[in-house]
């Protein structure tokens, strides 16, 4: 099983402190087992922001890998999708079994909780940021 899962790129653009990379889909992620819940094998294109020291060192055009820990990579999709689920299903138990209220009234709850949950998300998007971190390398 690999430790990173990497996507070539070229890069777009470059900020202060930054590079930022478009991405595009490659037949390997076929046989990619991370496909699922990527979010990159069905999107042709997608930009994605490099934090990095050495970002004065690339410039639009070059040819990049960019890459994110497995592990990392996965706590991601934990927070997009698998937190989300839970954040539904318990509003909807709560809703039918304690709250009483009818199923159409529970999914409401349910789809309530679920827009705060992401609120939320959205709220510490820039704590969250500093935990998922992507990695740049020259692409040869």
């Amino acid at each position: 099983m690999a430790t990173e899962i990497q996507h070539s790129g070229t890069v777009e653009r470059i900020e202060k402190g930054k590079v930022v990379v478009r991405i595009t889909s490659r037949s390997a992620c076929g046989s990619c087992a991370a496909k699922q819940a990527c979010g990159l094998a069905e999107a042709t294109e997608k930009l994605v922001e490099v934090y990095t020291p050495q970002w004065n060192d690339y410039k639009a055009g070059d040819a990049v890998l960019v890459g994110v820990k497995q592990r990392v990579g996965m706590k991601a999709v934990g927070l997009a999708y698998g937190g989300a689920l839970v954040v539904l299903l318990a509003a909807l138990v709560l809703a039918i079994e304690v709250l009483k209220v009818q199923e159409g009234v529970a999914i409401l709850y349910a789809i309530a909780a679920l827009a705060l949950y992401y609120g939320a998300l959205w709220l510490f998007r820039n704590k969250i940021e500093q935990t998922i971190q992507f990695t740049i390398t020259t692409n040869n």
